[in-house]
């Protein structure tokens, strides 16, 4: 799960052969409060755009109970492209999770050494991100 930017907010380790469904409601858990200069920090997002593997009665009930919008593609009615204006930052971030060897093609065999290369993975992508304003400010 990532935000509008593409920094990873919630990550999860499944089988390749998992549907995309089975694991919606533990990562909608697994995303920490935003913390904001005034008042309570944030705990959900406003609204959740995914495609359609998330799209199930039993996802879009946990996104409902938490008081999330839903904007999923319904299978076979609604096209990609429209998604595709919301979807391009996740979609990134895969692509720039790609470009770590060891996230591209799974090495290990064991999840918790796979599970460290992907949180690695992601803090190095949340460093970058920090740095993204001072390079512009150099150039």
């Amino acid at each position: 799960m990532v935000d509008r930017r593409g920094l990873p907010l919630a990550l999860g380790l499944t089988g390749a052969t998992r549907p995309d469904q089975t694991v919606c409601a533990a990562l909608l858990d697994a995303v920490e409060p935003v913390k904001r200069p005034r008042g309570r920090p944030r705990q959900r997002p406003a609204k959740l755009h995914a495609d359609k593997g998330y799209d199930s009665p039993p996802c879009r009930a946990a996104l409902r109970e938490r008081g999330i919008r839903v904007r999923i593609a319904r299978t076979g009615t609604e096209s990609k492209p429209r998604l595709g204006r919301y979807r391009w930052g996740a979609e990134r971030t895969l692509a720039w999770l790609a470009r770590f060897r060891r996230l591209a093609i799974r090495y290990a065999r064991r999840d918790d050494i796979q599970q460290a290369f992907l949180d690695l993975g992601c803090a190095l992508l949340c460093l970058n991100a920090l740095h993204w304003p001072a390079q512009e400010v150099v150039k």
